[in-house]
């Protein structure tokens, strides 16, 4: 068993060596690689260029503005009055308070 398994680890170790000898550095060029990178800059810049024109029409649009509901009487039921005043706590005060 333990030459069954140094032997497999040697052929590794030769069929290891022999790849990286044949490895392919970053210093070598590669036609592909550029050609891809390029194409994928010109994909990236096309995007953006269509976005960014899109966002400005649909913001120039504009939106549709509804007519305000009905008041309803029941909306605004206050039994009792409120410990900081008769407005809400958020609402503007009435000058005549």
């Amino acid at each position: 068993m333990a030459m069954a398994r140094s032997g497999l680890q040697s052929a590794l170790r030769k069929v290891a060596r022999s790849s990286a000898s044949n490895k392919n550095f970053s210093s070598s060029s590669h036609h592909g690689d550029e050609y891809e990178m390029a194409k994928w800059e010109k994909i990236t810049y096309l995007g953006i260029a269509t976005c960014t024109v899109l966002a400005i029409y649909n913001l120039s649009k504009g939106h549709p503005h509804h007519e305000d509901p009905p008041p309803y009487p029941y909306l605004h039921i206050r039994n009792k009055e409120f410990p900081w005043g008769p407005d809400g706590l958020f609402e503007k005060k009435h000058k005549g308070h």
